[in-house]
């Protein structure tokens, strides 16, 4: 089994470049993510990549 940080900054890669094929800026979404992550449980976590994000967001 990998690292836990391995894992998590694999998954937050794939995030990033998720984004662009669902039509969004990568800052746009990533920035308030990144402020609800921190508060986030494992379940909302998620519903954090771009395709169960609203545009919204």
């Amino acid at each position: 089994m990998p690292p836990q940080g391995v894992t998590v900054s694999a998954q937050r890669y794939s995030w990033v470049e998720s984004v662009k094929p669902n039509g969004r800026e990568p800052y746009a979404y990533l920035r308030p993510i990144l402020e609800r992550l921190p508060l986030a449980t494992s379940t909302a976590a998620e519903a954090l990549p771009p395709w169960n994000c609203s545009a919204a967001l």
